[in-house]
């Protein structure tokens, strides 16, 4: 697998001061020249998210990469979500925005890779989740098309960018823990470190997503992450912030505010979720074997005899290289629910 860690792209610096940035205006959006263009399709789930909707949106309408269309569904919105995204679409013209009827209640994975699907057959040339509640930074697009950009489009890629933790009123430019070992495979196991809200996919990635079976229990941006690093595909980390990722008391998924705390969080829970989690994921790979190189195959054969074998066996499928989380604290809390789970 082909990890990058970026830095500097020709992209719009952001002042964290300038919040106004969400409720920018743009010109009338006009295609670009095709011998230009790299469409990129931003891909929304809705879920009563009427009061932070309005935020985001207008973000979309700042962003310096002005080639995109929003691809959205409702997943059951009992609020005016619908009715808030309507206006947008009316707001940033023809063609700019595609309403996904289909489908009814699906949940947050089956809904993004619905979306996912349903914005394949379009011309988009790159593939960006959007939550609800969060606003994008003007570069944000720009910084995910550079980098995707510098890898062929026959090989799956998957970016992803920095962001800071904010709170409902988007106040707190507070950083997350930064990575302290590479992505990768199987590290992509134990732990997602490649947020949905800052993600974007090429081609071939959708296309390797698309072609799998995720199981039941798993959160679509995890699952690409897993299928990507799984098939040797490229991880691109981008340290500089793109995203205000709020934090608010409706959060779906939300983070806490260190690693200690996480791996504090990780205890109280106890290993059952994580382990059940692990199985299904093994498992899933295992069922499609012709999605992952010999090497993947390999490395899984062993976690799986593991798991389904003795403490001893287990003991020593944790010395795999990259069977690890981010911290000494969280790899710790993993070993123990791995040998006790």
């Amino acid at each position: 697998m082909n990890v990058s860690y970026l830095r500097d792209f020709q992209a719009t610096s952001v002042d964290y001061e300038r919040q106004g940035a969400p409720m920018l205006s743009s010109p009338p959006w006009q295609p670009a020249p095709a011998a230009a263009r790299r469409p990129v399709a931003i891909l929304l789930s809705v879920f009563n998210g009427e009061s932070f909707l309005a935020a985001q949106l207008h973000s979309y309408l700042s962003q310096t990469h002005d080639d995109w269309t929003l691809h959205w569904r409702d997943d059951g919105s009992s609020d005016a979500s619908v009715r808030v995204v309507g206006r947008f679409a009316a707001e940033a013209g023809d063609g700019r925005c595609v309403f996904h009827t289909e489908g009814g209640r699906r949940q947050v994975t089956r809904s993004f890779l619905a979306l996912l699907r349903a914005a394949r057959a379009s011309d988009a040339a790159y593939f960006a989740f959007s939550d609800q509640d969060d606003v994008w930074l003007p570069d944000k697009l720009a910084r995910g098309v550079a980098a995707l950009d510098n890898v062929s489009g026959a090989e799956p890629a998957l970016y992803c960018s920095g962001r800071v933790l904010v709170d409902g009123d988007l106040r707190g430019h507070r950083a997350p823990g930064r990575l302290r070992r590479p992505p990768g495979f199987p590290t992509a196991l134990t732990q997602n470190i490649a947020p949905g809200c800052s993600m974007m996919l090429n081609r071939a990635a959708a296309d390797l997503v698309l072609s799998s079976q995720p199981p039941e229990t798993t959160w679509h941006d995890w699952w690409c992450y897993i299928t990507v690093a799984a098939a040797g595909g490229h991880v691109l980390i981008d340290r500089n912030t793109t995203v205000l990722y709020r934090q608010h008391a409706n959060n779906l998924v939300g983070e806490t505010r260190s690693w200690w705390r996480r791996g504090i969080a990780a205890l109280r829970r106890g290993p059952g979720p994580f382990m059940s989690v692990l199985r299904q994921h093994v498992a899933t790979l295992q069922a499609q074997p012709e999605l992952l190189p010999e090497s993947t195959q390999q490395q899984l054969a062993v976690i799986a005899d593991a798991l389904n074998g003795s403490r001893i066996a287990r003991l020593k499928t944790l010395f795999l290289p990259g069977f690890v989380r981010q911290t000494w604290l969280e790899t710790v809390v993993f070993r123990v629910w791995f040998l006790l789970g």
